[in-house]
Protein backbone atom coordinates (compact mmCIF):
# COMPACT_ATOMS: atom_id res chain seq x y z
CA UNK A 1 0.00 0.00 0.00
CA UNK A 2 1.69 2.96 -0.61
CA UNK A 3 0.65 5.78 2.20
CA UNK A 4 0.78 9.79 1.35
CA UNK A 5 1.96 12.48 3.66
CA UNK A 6 0.55 14.84 1.91
CA UNK A 7 -2.47 17.15 2.03
CA UNK A 8 -2.47 17.81 -1.53
CA UNK A 9 -3.58 15.05 -3.57
CA UNK A 10 -3.15 15.65 -7.64
CA UNK A 11 -5.10 13.34 -10.11
CA UNK A 12 -4.04 13.52 -13.41
CA UNK A 13 -5.40 12.33 -16.54
CA UNK A 14 -5.26 11.60 -20.52
CA UNK A 15 -6.85 9.23 -23.24
CA UNK A 16 -4.06 8.98 -25.87
CA UNK A 17 -4.39 7.42 -29.38
CA UNK A 18 -1.66 5.69 -29.22
CA UNK A 19 -1.53 3.96 -32.86
CA UNK A 20 -3.49 3.84 -35.98
CA UNK A 21 -2.24 1.04 -38.23
CA UNK A 22 -5.10 -0.15 -40.93
CA UNK A 23 -4.90 2.68 -42.79
CA UNK A 24 -1.53 2.18 -44.01
CA UNK A 25 -0.72 -1.21 -43.76
CA UNK A 26 1.18 -0.85 -40.56
CA UNK A 27 3.26 -3.37 -38.30
CA UNK A 28 0.41 -4.30 -35.95
CA UNK A 29 -2.11 -4.32 -38.51
CA UNK A 30 -0.32 -6.92 -40.51
CA UNK A 31 0.51 -8.88 -37.90
CA UNK A 32 4.69 -8.66 -38.74
CA UNK A 33 7.25 -7.08 -37.77
CA UNK A 34 7.60 -4.34 -34.34
CA UNK A 35 5.34 -5.50 -31.77
CA UNK A 36 5.62 -2.79 -28.94
CA UNK A 37 4.33 0.59 -29.47
CA UNK A 38 5.46 2.98 -26.02
CA UNK A 39 4.50 6.62 -25.76
CA UNK A 40 5.94 9.18 -22.95
CA UNK A 41 3.68 10.85 -21.49
CA UNK A 42 4.17 13.66 -18.56
CA UNK A 43 2.39 15.02 -16.34
CA UNK A 44 0.80 18.79 -16.13
CA UNK A 45 2.64 19.09 -12.76
CA UNK A 46 5.27 17.55 -11.20
CA UNK A 47 4.78 14.97 -8.12
CA UNK A 48 6.52 15.20 -4.97
CA UNK A 49 7.10 11.64 -5.37
CA UNK A 50 6.55 8.75 -7.67
CA UNK A 51 2.60 8.66 -8.32
CA UNK A 52 0.54 5.72 -9.07
CA UNK A 53 -0.68 5.28 -12.34
CA UNK A 54 -3.07 3.12 -14.11
CA UNK A 55 -4.12 2.41 -17.68
CA UNK A 56 -7.09 1.07 -19.31
CA UNK A 57 -7.51 0.07 -23.30
CA UNK A 58 -10.63 2.29 -24.01
CA UNK A 59 -10.58 2.02 -27.50
CA UNK A 60 -9.46 -1.35 -29.09
CA UNK A 61 -10.07 -2.35 -33.06
CA UNK A 62 -9.05 -5.44 -33.29
CA UNK A 63 -9.16 -8.20 -35.97
CA UNK A 64 -11.45 -10.92 -35.19
CA UNK A 65 -9.74 -13.89 -36.89
CA UNK A 66 -7.53 -14.59 -34.71
CA UNK A 67 -7.14 -14.79 -30.71
CA UNK A 68 -6.40 -11.47 -28.60
CA UNK A 69 -3.39 -10.81 -27.11
CA UNK A 70 -2.70 -7.73 -25.42
CA UNK A 71 -0.44 -6.03 -22.90
CA UNK A 72 -0.88 -2.20 -21.89
CA UNK A 73 1.56 -1.27 -18.59
CA UNK A 74 2.85 1.65 -17.49
CA UNK A 75 7.14 1.60 -17.28
CA UNK A 76 9.88 4.49 -15.90
CA UNK A 77 7.52 5.75 -14.07
CA UNK A 78 8.61 9.03 -12.69
CA UNK A 79 7.93 11.98 -10.89
CA UNK A 80 7.31 14.13 -14.34
CA UNK A 81 5.96 11.42 -16.52
CA UNK A 82 5.95 7.88 -17.65
CA UNK A 83 6.20 5.67 -20.63
CA UNK A 84 2.68 4.16 -22.26
CA UNK A 85 4.08 0.61 -23.32
CA UNK A 86 1.20 -1.82 -25.53
CA UNK A 87 2.36 -5.07 -26.72
CA UNK A 88 0.94 -8.28 -28.86
CA UNK A 89 2.29 -11.13 -30.32
CA UNK A 90 1.06 -14.25 -32.11
CA UNK A 91 -1.03 -13.61 -34.87
CA UNK A 92 -2.83 -10.40 -33.33
CA UNK A 93 -3.77 -8.03 -35.65
CA UNK A 94 -4.65 -4.89 -33.97
CA UNK A 95 -5.89 -1.82 -35.95
CA UNK A 96 -5.77 1.16 -33.62
CA UNK A 97 -5.30 1.72 -29.81
CA UNK A 98 -6.30 4.25 -27.17
CA UNK A 99 -5.30 4.01 -23.89
CA UNK A 100 -6.70 5.93 -20.71
CA UNK A 101 -4.51 6.54 -17.70
CA UNK A 102 -4.55 7.46 -14.29
CA UNK A 103 -1.80 8.90 -12.29
CA UNK A 104 -2.55 9.79 -8.70
CA UNK A 105 -0.04 10.92 -5.74
CA UNK A 106 1.54 13.75 -3.16
CA UNK A 107 1.95 16.91 -4.65
CA UNK A 108 4.16 19.71 -2.95
CA UNK A 109 2.71 21.94 -0.48
CA UNK A 110 3.18 25.30 -0.42
CA UNK A 111 2.35 25.94 2.45
CA UNK A 112 4.02 22.91 4.46
CA UNK A 113 6.99 24.60 6.50
CA UNK A 114 9.87 21.87 6.87
CA UNK A 115 11.49 22.93 10.16
CA UNK A 116 13.56 20.12 10.73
Amino acid sequence: MKKLRSLIVGIDSGDEVLFEDFEDGGEMWTGRGQRERRRRIKFSEKYLSVPNVQLSISLWDMDAGSVLRADVTAEAVTEKGFDMVFRTWGDTKVARIRISWTAMGELEDADAWDVG
